[in-house]
């Protein structure tokens, strides 16, 4: 398996951020967008903007979408490279935001000639996140979400009418962090030389505060 050298550093920022569900990492996202200026890139986000864009990527896309199949690796490695060859990403620096998910993924990305200044991984215990993701309720209305623990709401009438995503169960949640799980590590592997593991199961301030230390420390 190929590793990914530790260059130290480059500007502007060239990130990747990873964390299984209900990690924090969408908060901690935000954050590090706001504090650095660079361009936050999901793949989804990325995926539905080729296949709008009529670009060569986006039209094989859309074909595997249309037969409703997965997107294979090959053309989403294409479309985050022609991505962030865009001028705001070479200007600005970019943030991928939970990809590569699998080895293969991210030694393709090698590959394609992209890497990055630092990857950040959000740990969380396993039992932490399944409380965060059960606890989960939705308004229904307004689309504010709330936890029963941690957050509930105040309103009577609001607290009536949440709803819980169906894929929001202990049952289903446990199923997503065993895919999770199962490729962390080696992807974890393929950065190692730029990699910082941060708790995720403290406060956000606290967490945010040790991923920009991290960041800072190689970037000049």
């Amino acid at each position: 398996m190929k590793e990914v050298s530790d260059t130290r550093i480059k500007s502007p920022p060239r990130l990747i951020i990873a964390g299984a569900p209900a990690s924090g990492k969408g908060t901690q996202c935000e954050i590090i967008k706001e504090k650095y200026g660079i361009i936050h890139l999901s793949t989804g986000d990325m995926l539905r903007a080729a296949v709008a864009a009529g670009s060569d990527v986006g039209i094989e896309a859309k074909d595997f979408m249309d037969a409703g199949k997965l997107v294979p690796d090959g053309v989403i490695i294409g479309i985050v490279k022609d991505r962030l060859q865009e001028s705001d990403c070479v200007k600005s620096g970019w943030l991928l935001d939970g990809f590569p998910r699998t080895p293969a993924q991210a030694e393709a990305l090698a590959d394609a000639g992209v890497s990055a200044d630092c990857f950040v991984f959000l740990n969380v215990p396993d039992d932490v996140l399944v409380e965060r993701v059960v606890g989960r309720r939705t308004d229904p209305e307004t689309g504010k979400i709330y936890h029963m623990t941690f957050s509930p709401p105040e309103d009577e009438e609001v607290l009536a009418r949440l709803e819980q995503r169906s894929d929001d169960t202990e049952e289903k949640v446990k199923v997503r962090l065993e895919e999770f799980r199962a490729n962390i590590d080696a992807v974890k592997g393929v950065y190692k030389d730029i990699s910082v593991e941060v708790d995720g199961a403290n406060e956000p301030e606290e967490v945010s505060a040790a991923i920009v230390e991290a960041i800072d420390s190689v970037l000049v």
